[in-house]
């Protein structure tokens, strides 16, 4: 049987050492109201009392509503200092500077909303010194399932080796709240978006091969398709190297 308190105590650890290392006095996340932030919240806030978690409204209403007040809930139960930065009206202004200088695709355009939420939490960091923790968890990093530069970026992440159904499990084990807990896991990037639904795969299926190696050969397609498209992602920043 998992014995997640000592998992607990070791990640506490991790993330102390983190904070030492770096001579920092604080610590700052993106509290999106949705699992993998909730679970790096709660564990920055063991770790670190000064540990702020900052809700980005950006453009969806869906980020001025449930995940809001998810939001709001995580950080009264665990007490965590909270700040809400309204992004709307910067990626207003970030497409009108970009008019007529480049025609934006879907992608570009879902990725300016992470992007400028990393932006926020850099600039917070750097003004009080503190680390941005990290909230991706492991399926998401396998399929490439983040935005470069955007949800992608971070100091230091303690949740990294989990995959998202073990979050599920660390949170239901931290009684955390059952509306965070229940919900379809979602990026709140535009209306009605779900996880599972734009990949076209369960987390659960991506997680059976990540964690036993099993897929039917539908979902192992999807999975191997998300991962090898991804590569990029995961690589550090290719450099000249003269010989």
């Amino acid at each position: 049987m998992r014995n997640y308190q000592e998992e607990f105590d070791k990640r506490v650890a991790y993330i102390r050492a983190k904070l030492a290392e770096a001579h920092a006095d604080g610590i700052v996340f993106g509290n999106s109201g949705g699992k993998d932030s909730a679970l790096v919240g709660i564990l920055c806030k063991a770790a670190c009392d000064n540990t702020l978690g900052v809700i980005m409204p950006c453009a969806s209403s869906q980020n001025y509503g449930q995940d809001k007040d998810d939001g709001n809930a995580l950080a009264e139960q665990f007490r965590i200092e909270t700040r809400t930065v309204d992004l709307t009206a910067v990626r207003e202004a970030e497409l009108k500077a970009l008019e007529g200088v480049a025609t934006l695709n879907d992608m570009a355009l879902t990725n300016i909303a992470p992007r400028l939420r990393m932006t926020t939490l850099y600039a917070i960091a750097a003004a009080e010194n503190r680390l941005v923790a990290g909230t991706g968890n492991r399926s998401e990093i396998y399929m490439g399932y983040f935005t470069k530069w955007g949800d992608g970026a971070s100091d230091f992440n303690p949740i990294a080796d989990l995959c998202a159904t073990e979050v599920f499990d660390f949170l239901r084990f931290l009684k955390a709240p059952a509306s965070i807990v229940e919900k379809a896991p979602s990026a709140g990037l535009y209306e009605g978006q779900t996880d599972e639904k734009e990949m076209g795969v369960t987390y659960r299926a991506i997680d059976d091969f990540l964690l036993r190696g099993e897929a039917n050969h539908y979902d192992r397609a999807i999975i191997d398709r998300y991962h090898s498209r991804s590569e990029h992602k995961r690589r550090p920043i290719s450099t000249f190297e003269n010989p």
